[in-house]
Order: C-alpha cells, then sequence, then structure tokens
C-alpha cells in the first residue's frame, strides 16, 4: 500500500517502540482523595442513584448503601468524569447488579470493582439492532483503567470491550487497561445484534495497547475469549477458557477492512502465560488454542494448556504463527501461577462476590465443575433475569475511613 504509514509486516525491533509500552494501567489510584458518594437507591437515574453519582465531576469514590438490581431501562450508563473508583465490594449482599444496558467508560483514572453487569436482550426483537456490551472502555480518553472482580454476561455485542477509531492510529484509541478477576461468560449468540449472530467474549479493538487480561473465567462465548485485532499490546495470563465455540485466543484483523486506509494493517504482539482452555459442549473440532493467520501477531507463549473434552490436547497453533523467545514485555511484579493451579485459583476468587456469588454466577461455575451448559440465545434460557428485593444498611465506616478499608482491594493480588 504505497504511502502508508505503517509497515504491513514490520519486524519486531521496529514494532515494539511504536507502541509506548505501559504499565497497563496499574498505577491509577482512581477517584483517591476524592469525595465520597454513597448510593441509597436502586433508581436508574435520581437523587441518590448510581448513574447521579457517575456524573458527579471530580475525583470521587463511589460507595454503596443499597444492595439489589439496578435496571437499566436500554439507557446506558457511561463516565465521562475522570477519577472514579465504584466500589461494588460495599455494597449488603446481593451487591449491584445491573441490567438491560452497559457500563461504559470514556475517560482516564477509573477502578470498577465487584459490581455485575448482565445486559440480555432487554425484550427487543431478534436482530433489531439493540447490541449493548457489558463493559467498555471507548476512546482515546479511557486509559488507566482497572476492571476488577467484575461478573459480566449476556451481552450482546462484546460481554467487554476495549476499542476506540479503530482506523486512526493509536493514539486515537483506548490503552493502559487491566481486566483481572472477572467471570465473562454467555455472551449471547443468535440474539438481536444487526449482523445476526454473535456471541463474544472480550474484544481488544485495532491500535489498544497495554491491555491485560489476567485471573478471569471465560465460559460459553462462541468466540473472542480474547480477540485482539491489528496493532494491539497484549498481557494474557492466568485465564480460564471454557466450552469456547470457535475461538479461544486469537489476534486477527480483517483484511477487507484496511483496503485503503492511511495506515497499512499492524500486526499485533500478545504475551500468553500459564493459561488454561477446555472444550465444552460447543466446541468446534477444528479449534487450536491459538486461531489466526501466522501474519497477523507475534506472541509469546509459555505454559499454556488446552484439552478436548476426552482430555486429549488441543493443538496449541492453527497455522505457523510468529513465536517469541523472550516476552517483549511483561505486567511488572507480575508471578503467573503455574498451569496446573489456575482452576482452583480462579474457582476461588474469579466473579464479582467470589464468597457472595449470585445463583447466576453459582450456575456457571457448577457448569464448569460438571462440564455442562452452553452458548446461548437469551437470558430467559438460563431462567431469565435475576429480581431481588432491595436490601438497605448504612456503610459502618466515616468518609475518612473509607480509603484505608478500600486499599487492599488495589492491591494486584486477588482479595481471598
Amino acid at each position: 500500500m504505497q504511502g502508508s504509514r505503517w509497515l504491513r509486516f514490520p519486524p519486531l525491533f521496529l514494532l515494539c517502540p511504536l507502541f509506548l509500552f505501559g504499565d497497563f494501567g496499574l498505577d491509577t489510584r482512581g477517584g483517591q482523595g476524592g469525595s465520597i458518594l454513597r448510593v441509597t437507591s436502586l433508581e436508574s437515574s435520581g437523587p441518590g442513584s448510581l448513574r447521579e453519582a457517575l456524573e458527579t465531576k471530580g475525583p470521587r469514590i463511589i460507595i454503596f448503601e443499597v444492595g439489589g438490581v439496578i435496571d437499566l431501562g436500554k439507557r446506558h450508563l457511561v463516565i465521562t468524569e475522570p477519577f472514579l473508583t465504584l466500589a461494588g465490594q460495599t455494597a449488603p449482599s446481593p451487591g449491584i447488579t445491573l441490567i438491560r444496558g452497559e457500563l461504559s467508560i470514556r475517560t482516564h483514572d477509573v477502578i470498577i470493582q465487584h459490581i455485575r453487569v448482565r445486559p440480555g436482550d432487554a425484550g427487543e426483537i431478534p436482530g433489531g439492532g439493540w447490541e449493548p456490551d457489558g463493559i467498555q472502555a471507548v476512546g482515546k480518553d479511557a486509559y488507566n483503567i482497572i476492571i476488577d472482580h467484575c461478573s459480566v454476561s449476556w451481552g450482546i455485542d462484546e460481554n467487554m470491550d476495549v476499542s476506540g477509531p479503530p482506523f486512526d492510529g493509536p493514539e486515537a484509541t483506548s490503552h493502559d487497561v487491566t481486566i483481572r478477576n472477572c467471570i465473562i461468560a454467555e455472551g449471547l449468540y443468535d440474539s438481536t445484534h444487526s449482523e445476526g449472530t454473535h456471541g463474544k467474549g472480550l474484544l481488544v479493538h485495532d491500535f489498544c495497547r497495554n491491555v491485560a487480561i489476567v485471573g478471569n473465567l471465560f465460559a460459553h462465548n462462541y468466540n473472542r475469549n480474547p480477540l485482539f485485532k491489528g496493532g494491539c499490546t497484549g498481557f494474557v495470563a492466568n485465564n480460564l477458557i471454557y466450552n469456547p465455540a470457535d475461538a479461544i485466543l486469537s489476534a486477527a484483523y480483517n483484511d477487507s477492512q484496511w483496503a485503503g486506509r492511511e495506515y497499512a494493517a499492524p500486526l499485533s504482539v500478545v504475551v500468553a502465560v500459564g493459561n488454561v482452555a477446555l472444550a465444552g459442549n460447543d466446541t468446534q473440532s477444528n479449534m487450536a488454542f491459538i486461531r489466526g493467520k501466522a501474519h497477523k501477531a507475534y506472541y509469546y507463549l509459555d505454559d499454556n494448556v488446552a484439552t478436548w473434552q476426552d482430555g486429549a490436547p488441543i493443538p496449541l497453533l492453527e497455522a505457523s504463527n510468529p513465536l517469541l523467545d523472550k516476552p517483549p514485555f511483561w505486567l511488572e511484579g507480575y508471578a503467573p501461577l503455574p498451569s496446573d493451579q489456575v482452576v482452583d485459583h480462579i474457582l476461588k476468587n474469579a466473579g464479582a462476590r467470589p464468597h457472595d456469588r449470585d445463583p447466576i454466577d453459582q450456575r456457571i461455575i457448577q457448569d464448569f465443575l460438571h462440564r455442562r451448559g452452553q452458548v446461548i440465545d437469551s437470558q430467559d434460557d438460563v431462567g431469565g433475569y435475576p429480581a431481588t428485593e432491595p436490601v438497605y444498611r448504612e456503610f459502618p465506616l466515616p468518609d475518612d475511613q473509607i480509603e484505608a478499608w478500600l486499599e487492599p482491594y488495589l492491591q494486584f493480588s486477588a482479595i481471598d
């Protein structure tokens, strides 16, 4: 492509400096030092609502004095004000669940913890264009983001998404995002997406840099478990992927989408260590742990295990992908678990409230333990939207003690 601003197949020593390797967002302190805002209502908007707290300007820490379900009524929550900590762990049992809408992060220095997001089809017609993600980080202002201990299911586009304008280069889109200790499950397959069948797990869109995906359970997503498109840098470690239908981990861009663009389609670089993938009822027989054309990405791979239902190994590579002898970058301070410890760790620690799981997360965990479950088309296939009575409890600490109480939750290790 004459005049393209990037080489199509650059050697790695030229590729890596262009990505400006960073800290994957882990240095953010979110709303540290800001106002303490207390959510006291499960209404979608209005006084005491989560929406009101998210829209408040200035650094802020949001805590909850109510637990239950917030029905967004197809009106998404959009975070545009930076320096935020959303501390779902402060809610009384059963915690906070968002339904019929997505949580969209469009700004920087944001920490989201211990929240469930379950958009579902919201009663829309099949193929009608209702296409929410569960949680997304979108655009050039979306950086220094941590999504930790969340449960996300029933997304129509993806359950999770890190994205922005796909063809405008690395400075135009999201970067430095860490997604850790989450359950990412049951993306709806044949539902209300305008493209028809979908059902995706986690997409990292073109040019999104420094995205870490660590210690998560992916279950019953058709594909994108996860997918990196062109020009991404990703660190994928100690995830458990169960019942992927069409793809486990992949890095691939669409050639036709890049035709005639200012930038030529760039390669992605993915470090994948200590991940475990297990086939389920929907897993196709042509599966490989790494799926994608050989020229789309460089990979560093170590201690990744994938098996069919009978225990036989799933091939590591679908094509002759370029493999690296050494990791070109690393998540600072992270010591990966050996793959034989991953399953036990994730079953104990993943999701919004691992010691107080709601019936949906409990069912997904039981699906894995009993090697059952499947890709679904609607939340109604598995019992429908949750319905719980509101639970109110005044948070027992004064404002000046809340940051110290939350501090252990900001450490990288899982909260047991």
